[in-house]
C-alpha cells in the first residue's frame, strides 16, 4: 500500500521553521503568518504522531524526530525547486516545434525565419508541415499557423492575415505577344491552377469575363509550385497576396490588373490555451504577429498593377 505523502505547505513551513528555529522569521520567509506556520507544522506533527519541535517559552527546538526529518526534507525541497527551475529555463530556450502548411512555409514563413533566429538564438526552431488539423494531445506540437475559417474548439486562436487573390505572371508576359493589357487578353494565355478554394471561374467573373474557358491549364496541388510555374514563365497563376509579396516585391512577378478578390478565410496563430504563458511560445507569438503587421504594411505600399502598359 502506497503510503500518504504530507501536504507540501506542511513540509514548506517545517524546513523554514527548523531552519530559523522560529515560526515567525519562517512565516515572514514564506509570506504569510506566524499562526499558518504554526498550524501546519501542528497538522503534519499529527499526521505523523510525533512531535517535530519543543515549544519553549522563548526558543524553539528540534526534537529527536526533527533533526532526523529536517536535512532530508530540505534536500527534497531543493531538488524540487531546482527541477522547476530548470523546466523554466529549458521553457525559455531550446527546441520549439512549430506546424504550417507547405506554401505558406516556403513563401511566407521560411524567408523571415532569419530576422527571428538573430533576436532569438537561444531557440531553436522545429518547422513541420502539414495540411491537417492539430492534435495537440497526440503530437509534440508547441504552435500552429493554420488557413481557414478560425474555428478549432477549444484552443486559443488569433488571426494573423487576410488575404485576397487576383492574377500575377512573369513580367516578359506583360509585354510579350500577345501580351496582356486587359482581362479579356487571358483568353491566349495559360491559366495556371491550384487548389484554393476561389478560382479562376470566380476570377473571371469578377472581371467581366465569364466566356473564358477555367477549367484549362495545369494544376498543381501546393500554391508555392503554382508560383513556381508562372515565375517561369508557364502562364498565369491566380495568387494570394500574402504568398506573393515577396515575388511582386522582388520583381518576378507582376500584377498585370487591378481586379481582387476578397478571400473569407485566413491565417491564424492556434495552440492550447495553456501554451500561451510559454516564455517560447510567447516569443514566437509576438514575433509573428509583428511580421504579419509588417508584411501587411508592405503589401499596402506595394507598386499597382501595371494595367494599361503600352
Amino acid at each position: 500500500m502506497t503510503q500518504r505523502l504530507p501536504s507540501l505547505n506542511a513540509l514548506r513551513a517545517f524546513e523554514a521553521a527548523a531552519r530559523h528555529l522560529s515560526f515567525t522569521r519562517a512565516a515572514e520567509e514564506l509570506n504569510v503568518t506566524q499562526a499558518a506556520v504554526s498550524h501546519q507544522v501542528k497538522a503534519l506533527e499529527d499526521e505523523l504522531g510525533m512531535p517535530l519541535f519543543r515549544r519553549l517559552n522563548r526558543a524553539l527546538l528540534l526534537t529527536d524526530a526533527g533533526q532526523s526529518l529536517f536535512p532530508e526534507i530540505g534536500e527534497a525541497l531543493d531538488m524540487m525547486i531546482a527541477a522547476v527551475d530548470r523546466l523554466h529555463r529549458e521553457d525559455r530556450s531550446g527546441e520549439l516545434t512549430v506546424t504550417t502548411m507547405d506554401s505558406f512555409a516556403a513563401t511566407w514563413l521560411v524567408p523571415r525565419l532569419g530576422h527571428f533566429r538573430k533576436a532569438h538564438p537561444d531557440i531553436d526552431l522545429r518547422i513541420t508541415i502539414s495540411d491537417e488539423a492539430v492534435d495537440f494531445n497526440r503530437v509534440n506540437v508547441d504552435l500552429a499557423i493554420r488557413y481557414g475559417a478560425g474555428h478549432w474548439p477549444k484552443l486559443s486562436v488569433e488571426r494573423l492575415m487576410t488575404e485576397e487573390v487576383f492574377p500575377v505572371c512573369a513580367p516578359l508576359l506583360v509585354d510579350s505577344e500577345p501580351g496582356l493589357k486587359c482581362p479579356e487578353d487571358l483568353k491566349h494565355h495559360t491559366l495556371l491552377h491550384d487548389d484554393m478554394r476561389v478560382d479562376w471561374r470566380m476570377w473571371l467573373m469578377a472581371a467581366g469575363q465569364p466566356d473564358i474557358d477555367a477549367s484549362k491549364g495545369p494544376s498543381y496541388q501546393h500554391s508555392n509550385l503554382v508560383l513556381q510555374a508562372a515565375e517561369q514563365g508557364d502562364g498565369v497563376a491566380l495568387a494570394r497576396s500574402v504568398l506573393v509579396g515577396n515575388a511582386l516585391a522582388a520583381g518576378r512577378l507582376v500584377k498585370p490588373f487591378d481586379v481582387a478578390l476578397p478571400v473569407r478565410f485566413a491565417y491564424y496563430v492556434v495552440c492550447p490555451p495553456a501554451n500561451l504563458g510559454r516564455p517560447k511560445v510567447k516569443v514566437f507569438r509576438e514575433w509573428l504577429l509583428a511580421e504579419a503587421r509588417i508584411s501587411d504594411a508592405a503589401g499596402r505600399t506595394a507598386p499597382q498593377a501595371l494595367t494599361g502598359r503600352s
